[in-house]
């Protein structure tokens, strides 16, 4: 494949991340900036809180629409020709204390603050509560391998970098409060001020109303916590900028050419766009997102804790499974819990090892193109990791951690592994070790707990004790498919009455296995080994 041909293809594809990358080629036909400069991808991050998988999800996505976009273009990541900047908004004043935050009294002392200027209450080297959450989000996006860039709001605001932008803002003060007034409660719109100016005496960001005195000098007039009256700059990091009013200030002053954000942020991206446009800019495209639901389609709240963490979902799967996950139907709400983990690990392999055998638009299509590209670039146009497979699917995996016990090791698990690949090494499948240690974990905490074997039915006993007779006469090699046909012709004898194939399988799942679902037998006899599943039949029988 040549890159002429990835860039064609590319400008027909209906993937998501391509159609997005479309839109913004339609901004920029030539593929690049009039001044030459990268094209500029945002996302955005409130350090009052830690990273979590919300952050993931817009990095990875908007990391996917700048891929597809140097695709269309004929670019490299190397090449320079976009960027990704991770925004954080650490000029904001706290409103609340966290509950999850040690030393709250700290915080609560220095409510209103800006977050860069409240002390670190974690007791780390880090200069301020921000600080430290800034790092972790750097710490974050450096875990999952991720381009980017981070910039930090204080340094823009109190290098004096956004000046020329609060400038335009004083400017069109009035034209900003004419856009943002009518979307106001009364009581609201009372002391609605697009520039917070920051108190000389307390240090809190307040929400006052502001005269502009001069907004070339950058001066402002406000009346303090304490009934005096101040004049002082709203440059140099001693105002702040209303959120919606700080988004587009942004947006112009830095050039921001894509962004996308949730849909609980629609109407902030209707007026910020707006004000991008009285600021001499334009709103940046993007994609609104729909949110994260819990497992009864409730909306996820950090307050509620009905939601998935990153941690959580990378104790129970894999990386790559959470972004196939995240990867479909951005618009459309996902239930995110830790029961839809093992069938994302086994979609995504599924999906990459179809890669190499699918024409160049459906890999365009394909998931797993997508992701491999995320961050490993391009290798020769092909995506790097293409057509691997896992020797086992998870969900194979899970079934037989879960007739180990809840005591099983990984050493142990291997050992059984050693029945169906013929070089059982974790170091040589260390995808698959990842996922040992992940199915250890998810049988522990979510399948050993409800696992329960009935007792067969006398029918069930007597096709049961057929398969044990059957299993006795082959070899203990056997491939997976030949014990699968073995195990089919049985469930098909009319002796045994049963109405279909499925009431057999449902049988084997819930004697041997204690559970209503299970994997294809004859690849879960070849992994258990044929004398262990003889020894499994034998308990069921005698339980009959």
């Amino acid at each position: 494949m040549s890159m002429q041909d990835l860039i064609e293809a590319a400008r027909t594809s209906k993937a998501w991340p391509f159609q997005e990358a479309q839109r913004l080629l339609k901004r920029y036909p030539d593929g690049a900036k009039p001044d030459g400069s990268p094209v500029l991808f945002e996302t955005g991050y409130g350090p009052s809180g830690l990273p979590h998988i919300g952050t993931f999800q817009e990095v990875l996505r908007t990391t996917l629409v700048r891929r597809a976009f140097e695709a269309l273009i004929g670019a490299r990541p190397e090449d320079g020709k976009t960027r990704l900047v991770a925004f954080s908004d650490d000029m904001d004043g706290l409103r609340k204390v966290p509950d999850n935050v040690p030393n709250a009294e700290l915080l609560a002392a220095n409510l209103h603050k800006p977050l860069s200027r409240i002390p670190n209450p974690f007791g780390t080297d880090h200069p301020s509560f921000a600080h430290h959450n800034n790092a972790k989000l750097r710490e974050f996006l450096d875990r999952f391998g991720f381009d980017y860039e981070f910039i930090a709001s204080h340094e823009r605001y109190e290098s004096g970098a956004f000046d020329d932008a609060l400038k335009g803002v004083l400017a069109n003060n009035q034209a900003i409060l004419d856009i943002m007034l009518p979307t106001l409660r009364a009581e609201r719109a009372a002391t609605y001020s697009p520039i917070m100016p920051i108190s000389p005496v307390t240090g809190r960001v307040l929400q006052v109303p502001v005269e502009v005195v001069d907004a070339q000098e950058g001066t402002v007039r406000f009346t303090d916590e304490d009934g005096s009256v101040v004049e002082q700059s709203a440059l140099g990091g001693q105002a702040k900028l209303q959120w919606k009013v700080d988004f587009a200030m942004r947006w112009v002053a830095m050039g921001v050419d894509y962004e996308m954000y949730g849909k609980d942020l629609t109407d902030t991206g209707i007026q910020s766009g707006k004000i991008a446009k009285v600021l001499g800019g334009r709103k940046p495209e993007g994609l609104i997102y729909e949110l994260f639901l819990d497992e009864k389609g409730e909306k996820i709240s950090k307050s509620k804790g009905n939601g998935l963490t990153i941690d959580e979902w990378l104790t129970y799967g894999s990386e790559e499974s959470l972004g196939f996950y995240i990867f479909p139907n951005p618009k459309s709400a996902k239930q995110l819990h830790v029961g839809v983990i093992p069938r994302a690990v086994d979609d995504y392999w599924q999906f990459r090892e179809r890669l190499p055998e699918q024409s160049l638009d459906k890999q365009l299509g394909n998931p797993a193109w997508h992701l491999l590209r995320a961050n490993g670039g391009y290798q020769a146009e092909e995506a790097p990791g293409a057509g691997e497979s896992l020797p086992v699917t998870y969900g194979l995996l899970l079934n037989l951690v879960g007739v180990m016990g809840a005591t099983a090791t990984r050493d142990q698990v291997w050992s059984y592994l050693g029945n169906y690949i013929a070089d059982p090494d974790p170091v040589k499948h260390p995808e698959l070790d990842l996922l040992v240690g992940t199915a250890l974990a998810y049988s522990r905490d979510f399948i050993a707990p409800t696992l329960k074997r009935r007792a067969p039915t006398p029918n069930e006993a007597s096709a049961l004790a057929a398969l044990d007779g059957e299993l006795a006469q082959v070899p203990a090699d056997m491939s997976a498919e030949n014990l699968q046909t073995i195990v089919y012709e049985i469930g098909k004898r009319e002796e045994f009455g049963f109405e279909n194939l499925r009431d057999w399988f449902k049988a084997l799942y819930e004697t041997l296995l204690g559970s209503e679902q299970g994997p294809r037998m004859g690849s879960f006899i070849a992994l258990y080994g044929i004398e262990n599943t003889q020894k499994l039949i034998a308990d069921a029988i005698e339980n009959a």
